[in-house]
């Protein structure tokens, strides 16, 4: 077995289909197109998407082109999950006519960057989740705006560089801490909250297909490293999304019904378990948004920390 449970041959399982094709135009070693193969892979064609202004839509949609297999509909920035809630409840509406076939209902997905879902789009996601709508919202976090430029977003982290919160002699970068998309979710009583990552694509997979089954809102939060954005390799986006979580940077779990269970304790990952987090230096000095912090122990300090708290506040939350 591997380290998230399932087997070794659980890929020879895998649909062989692929709703999102080849043919984008995503940066060499892009993980939020990664992401959306393992996702689509994993709902099948019996999907709908609504995409918010972003890096997915910029790549996928250049015209005439369209990497999409399943219906697609592009939305303006902020309000991808305002017009899901629209479609699902087209959908319903039709089935009440009778003019909508009497299969499985469609899976409605809305798709939103940090920037798009945790900034401009937390209204209208936050209605969308009081509302109670069938829906799944996956947010792709890549830490800022990245196809804009760089700029900063409220998933960036503390101490990263980006083009509106430069680093430089006395500036360290991003000042604030990375907002917790996850426990918003959760605020909001809603039935299914689950972070994941591509690194993991078994867990992320399976946590899709949970999302899609349950009834009401889902919020999947996917981190999703950007190499390009982040000023690394372009092969490095698997190790750094495995590093962040192991390093307890980025926390796999999920919340059914308001019950906390982590998905993979950081600690089974290292030959020492005594620590229930690993040093955060190896993750963050492989990227150049983090080159400036060498040198500044008490910031790195502060972070790892912080890293150290919230993770004792998930352990606490699931021995409830």
């Amino acid at each position: 077995m591997n380290e998230t449970g399932y087997g070794i041959f659980a890929a020879r399982m895998l649909p062989k289909d692929e709703p999102f094709v080849q043919g984008h135009r995503a940066c060499q070693g892009c993980i939020p197109a990664l992401m959306l193969r393992q996702i689509t892979k994993a709902i099948g064609r019996d999907l709908i998407v609504c995409s918010a202004t972003g890096c997915m839509e910029i790549i996928s949609s250049p015209y005439p082109f369209n990497a999409w297999g399943v219906p697609w509909i592009h939305v303006a920035f902020e309000n991808a999950a305002a017009v899901a809630s629209g479609v699902e409840e087209g959908i319903e509406v039709l089935r009440r006519k009778g003019r909508f076939y009497t299969g499985r209902k469609p899976a409605v997905l809305a798709l939103g960057g940090d920037g798009g879902t945790m900034d401009i789009g937390l209204q209208a996601l936050s209605g969308a989740l009081e509302r109670g709508t069938d829906f799944v919202y996956v947010c792709y976090d890549n830490e800022a705006y990245m196809n804009t430029g760089i700029q900063r977003s409220s998933g960036t982290p503390m101490g990263a560089s980006t083009s509106t919160s430069p680093a430089g002699r006395v500036s360290t970068g991003q000042v604030t801490w990375k907002k917790n998309l996850a426990e918003i979710g959760v605020a909001h009583n809603i039935p299914y909250v689950a972070t994941a990552c591509p690194s993991y694509p078994f867990d992320l997979m399976a946590k899709v297909k949970k999302a899609v089954e349950v009834k009401g809102p889902a919020l999947l939060h996917v981190f999703a490293p950007c190499p390009t954005g982040w000023r690394c390799d372009a092969n490095s986006g698997i190790k750094l999304g495995r590093l962040a979580v192991e390093s307890g940077l980025f926390p796999l779990f999920e919340v059914v019904d308001g019950q906390h269970k982590i998905s993979l304790d950081p600690a089974t990952m290292r030959k020492s378990s005594q620590d229930p987090i690993g040093e955060i230096a190896g993750y963050l000095f492989q990227q150049g948004r983090f080159r400036h912090l060498k040198g500044r122990d008490e910031l790195i300090q502060a972070i790892q920390e912080r890293v150290r708290l919230e993770w004792q506040k998930l352990k606490a939350k699931t021995e409830r």
